[in-house]
C-alpha cells in the first residue's frame, strides 16, 4: 500500500501533463492539449477514502494526420509510393507500385464508419519499346 500511495503522490506532483511522451511525436497539426488532473485523497488510514474531481477531463482528440513516401530504387526495381490522410474517422489515400512486368498498379482507397473500406484498382500496361525492323 505504501508503494502504491507513493506512486500516486508522485503522479499527482505533475499536473501539467505527460510532456512530449504522449501524442506530440505523431501530431502534425495543432499543439499540445492537456486536461486538468483530478486530485485523489488517500484517506486517513482508517478505510475512509475520498475522491474529488475538479472538472470533467476529456482526453479524446479527433485523429488527424497526413503522410506520404516514395521509393525509386532502379537498381533493385523497387518503385512505389503512398500518400494518406485522416480527418476524424475518414481515411483517404493512394498507393502505387511498379509490377515485375513493368505495369503500374495504383490503388485509390477510402474508409469510414458508414461505408467501410473501399478500394479502386487501376493497372496500366507495361511500356513497350517498339524496335523497328532493319531494312
Amino acid at each position: 500500500f505504501v508503494v502504491f500511495a507513493s506512486l500516486l503522490a508522485f503522479a499527482a506532483a505533475f499536473p501539467g501533463g505527460y510532456g512530449d511522451y504522449y501524442g506530440s511525436e505523431h501530431q502534425l497539426e495543432g499543439g499540445h492539449q492537456y486536461g486538468q488532473v483530478a486530485r485523489i485523497s488517500l484517506g486517513d488510514g482508517h478505510g475512509h477514502h475520498e475522491y474529488h474531481e475538479d472538472e470533467h477531463v476529456d482526453y479524446y482528440a479527433p485523429p488527424k494526420y497526413a503522410f506520404k513516401y516514395g521509393v525509386n530504387d532502379f537498381h533493385t526495381g523497387d518503385v512505389k509510393s503512398q500518400h494518406e490522410t485522416r480527418d476524424g474517422d475518414v481515411v483517404k489515400g493512394q498507393y502505387s507500385l511498379v509490377e515485375p512486368d513493368g505495369s503500374v498498379r495504383t490503388v485509390d482507397y477510402t474508409a469510414d464508419k458508414h461505408s467501410g473500406f473501399n478500394a479502386v484498382v487501376h493497372k496500366t500496361a507495361p511500356v513497350s519499346h517498339h524496335q523497328g525492323g532493319h531494312y
